[in-house]
């Protein structure tokens, strides 16, 4: 009895380290997310872009969410001021205006409402959703009397100046969906109280070092005017051409042959209806909504659009989600884009521009061989991975009303080498994944090879590209220092069919 007494004792020992072990790797998993504050002015893409966000909240650690303001967007100061827009386009459109399509600022606590309601079953699918009462406290009201308005304090530029102030050095990502003026109202607070003291250069320094703005187009004129000159060295992530496939003209900028992944059987089927409140809060055309206060939404009511210069739409076609990916680039599949933005990955592919090197974006030199329209496409950075997102999307959408059981979860790659391998010329390289699905399905393994990533400008013949172990030979007119990227895709056969990736950087030495 005793000596069972004393191996009971030494296995609840080793079971409570072990589970201590556990807890361990589950915070520093937590800890190690990114961080990001979102700011918005509330258009309609904008709150279908924030649907999508809380469905993949899990992915990223948020840190606020704030209301601005934008050119196409703002409350007005209650008082009679009118504005003109320092934008060319808004200014030709609008004029003079006191106040333009504000959608207030309870839309954002409004989703959170609606995504408590899908919480309890949402969460058993992954760990680290945060609760909505957590969300809720995040939620302040930055500036958003007029476009570009920078000069009051709020409780919005507050609060971003005090996170960009705080001791945690980890990469803070500011994303901006409407104007950048509420950060640059932060900045300019900083700015103010230590300029002129000797913790200027370090305030400055860590300010720099933490912020990473990811911003879709300019849609004020605080960054240039402001921003860019007084803190030339926070890095920017823009993205001003790649983000059209998931906005407005999208029928235009995405081939015709992935339209039914953006068309309303494929929205209203597997995402819109019959998938919880939150879901059905996402805009689409001719769903009957109407957003308050912005006077140009009737993309609820088809009737009213017939032809439009997109085109013609249907009862739940996609509208726009302009912004998301702004946050896609957070989402980790594998792809090693988070530190790389030139790597490509879910929210696009940036390259680091030759004279602002804290500045990355997109562009002529941005472009990826479209191998539908076979042309290099401004937009297909972001393309390339619409039809796995709008599956993914579907399988996020599900987990609102499905328990584990019953969902599809996606597949899990571990590589046998390291992410980057030294190459000489000629050499024959061997590469193998090792996958595993949560759900135990078949999964269908694919090598390819990013080209346009790549500092080598040739193509390599990968041999056995649909398994899960392929080799090939490394070219032997490679140069030192040239890399070549390999991806593996591993894609399950649950429904909806759901991928991940991992990127082997093949660099010679």
């Amino acid at each position: 009895m005793k000596i069972n007494w004393l191996r009971r004792r030494r296995l609840l020992f080793i079971g409570g380290l072990l589970l201590l072990y556990n807890l361990q790797l589950v915070a520093q998993s937590i800890e190690e997310k990114p961080r990001t504050i979102v700011t918005t002015d509330g258009e309609i893409d904008d709150v279908d872009s924030f649907i999508r966000m809380l469905l993949y909240a899990n992915e990223f650690k948020i840190e606020g969410l704030i209301y601005s303001s934008s050119m196409w967007h703002y409350k007005g100061d209650g008082k009679g001021t009118t504005m003109v827009s320092e934008m060319e386009m808004t200014r030709k459109i609008y004029g003079e205006q006191t106040d333009l399509r504000w959608p207030g600022t309870q839309w954002m606590q409004e989703l959170i409402a609606a995504y408590d309601e899908v919480y309890p079953i949402l969460s058993t699918h992954a760990e680290g959703f945060p609760t909505a009462d957590y969300l809720k406290s995040l939620v302040k009201i930055g500036n958003i009397d007029f476009e570009g308005e920078m000069d009051k304090d709020t409780e919005g530029s507050n609060f971003i100046k005090n996170k960009l102030l705080d001791d945690d050095m980890s990469p803070l990502y500011l994303q901006v969906w409407g104007g950048t003026n509420t950060i640059a109202r932060a900045l300019k607070v900083i700015e103010k109280e230590y300029k002129n003291t000797d913790q200027w250069s370090e305030i400055y320094s860590k300010v720099c070092k933490k912020a990473i703005i990811y911003a879709i187009l300019d849609q004020d004129a605080t960054y240039r005017k402001y921003i860019s000159t007084n803190w030339p060295d926070v890095k920017i992530y823009y993205n001003s051409n790649q983000f059209w496939c998931f906005a407005y003209p999208w029928k235009s900028a995405v081939s015709e042959e992935l339209h039914p992944y953006l068309e309303g059987e494929f929205m209203g089927r597997n995402i819109i209806n019959n998938h919880g409140p939150l879901l059905k809060m996402y805009y689409s055309y001719g769903d009957g909504q109407k957003q308050e206060g912005d006077d140009e939404h009737i993309h609820g009511d088809l009737s009213k659009l017939k032809e439009t210069q997109w085109g013609t739409f249907k009862k739940y076609d996609f509208i726009s989600e302009g912004d998301s990916p702004a946050f896609l680039h957070l989402v980790d599949i594998g792809l090693d884009n988070l530190n790389n933005p030139h790597y490509g990955g879910w929210g696009g592919r940036l390259q680091q521009s030759k004279t602002n090197l804290n500045r990355w974006e997109d562009g002529e030199e941005v472009a990826d061989f479209n191998p539908i329209s076979q042309k290099m496409d401004l937009a297909y950075p972001q393309i390339r991975w619409l039809k796995t997102l709008q599956l993914d999307f579907a399988s996020r959408a599900d987990w609102c009303i499905k328990n584990y059981e019953n969902a599809n979860h996606a597949p899990i790659i571990q590589l046998d080498q390291s992410n980057v391998v030294q190459v000489k010329p000629g050499q024959k390289v061997k590469l193998r994944a090792n996958a595993t699905d949560p759900d135990g399905d078949k999964l269908g393994y694919s090598w390819w090879q990013y080209e346009e990533v790549d500092t080598y400008a040739g193509k390599v013949k990968v041999l056995h590209p649909n398994k899960s172990k392929t080799s090939l030979l490394v070219p032997n007119d490679i140069k030192k220092g040239e890399t070549i990227h390999m991806i593996i895709e591993v894609t399950d056969s649950g429904t909806p069919s759901l991928t991940r990736y991992q990127r082997v950087v093949l660099e010679t030495n």
